[in-house]
């Protein structure tokens, strides 16, 4: 059974969608059976990863809307990507629109629209990976109540700290009221850290002192941060992951040590054991 992950952070430009992508496609690269559920009607997700293929989210036929409207199962509207074992579920700017059209009208159901289509195709990945809008709304919700853990990435920048205590509040909610009592976060991930700009170590120092031990590790001991990378930043208007785009970047390197990282968390929580 896959184990479902969500990236979230309701502030936007954080680098929350980069995220989802590399990661999956890290895992992927690392021979895992990989998912990654575009949730976010911004679907900058799914253009990450299928310019290069030809498609737009735009001449997509079936996207996550039509299976939240139950139109359509989660398995029929996956997309093959340029990454072997790596496959999309792609979104559509018109997911905004599943509030008023069916959330609203689900008042016992709604916080579980998502968590049903996941669980038809659990067992066919190792990792899901869902990435979410940059707000605490019902998409969010939906895809927490799904979820077995979060990465929570922060841009070392200004008002960093900004609005996380409503989302380690919000995972608290989903616990207590048993809608999700297992959700717990993975880890924060501070992103766009450079080591010669005063701010970013200030911030990834505040960072530290506010979540002390719930960074992920890499194999040398040290926290892993993702890097302010140009080459991060165009690999989407490439239709591919880094790892594709430029696999020797300090960007690739950053994700594909997350990938290991989150590997051996699974690993010890599963209690596989590797010669």
């Amino acid at each position: 059974m896959a184990e479902v992950i969500v990236v979230a952070n309701q502030k936007g430009g954080v680098g929350k969608t980069t995220t989802a992508v590399n990661l999956a496609a890290s895992l992927a690269n690392a021979s895992k059976k990989v998912l990654l559920v575009d949730f976010d009607p911004q679907t900058n997700a799914t253009t990450s990863l299928t310019t290069s293929l030809g498609c737009k989210d735009s001449n997509v036929e079936y996207n996550m809307l039509h299976v939240l409207l139950g139109n359509i199962s989660l398995e029929k509207i996956l997309l093959d990507t340029d990454i072997p074992g790596l496959k999309l579920a792609p979104s559509t700017p018109h997911l905004v629109s599943i509030e008023q059209d069916f959330y609203i009208a689900k008042k016992n159901q709604r916080e579980y629209m998502l968590k049903g289509c996941i669980e038809e195709v659990r067992k066919n990945f190792d990792f899901i990976i869902i990435d979410t809008p940059p707000a605490l709304g019902p998409l969010t919700i939906n895809a927490l109540s799904s979820a077995d853990s979060i990465i929570v990435p922060v841009q070392c920048e200004y008002f960093a700290l900004q609005g996380l205590s409503q989302l380690i509040n919000t995972v608290r909610l989903l616990q207590i009221t048993n809608i999700n009592p297992h959700l717990r976060i993975m880890g924060f991930l501070p992103t766009m850290f450079s080591n010669t700009n005063n701010l970013s170590k200030n911030v990834y120092e505040d960072l530290c002192n506010h979540f002390s031990g719930q960074f992920f590790i890499d194999s040398k001991g040290t926290k892993i941060s993702i890097p302010r990378n140009i080459k991060l930043a165009e690999a989407p208007s490439f239709g591919k992951p880094i790892s594709l785009y430029d696999s020797k970047s300090a960007g690739n390197l950053a994700y594909t040590n997350l990938a290991h990282a989150i590997l051996g968390l699974h690993n010890k929580r599963s209690g596989t054991v590797h010669a």
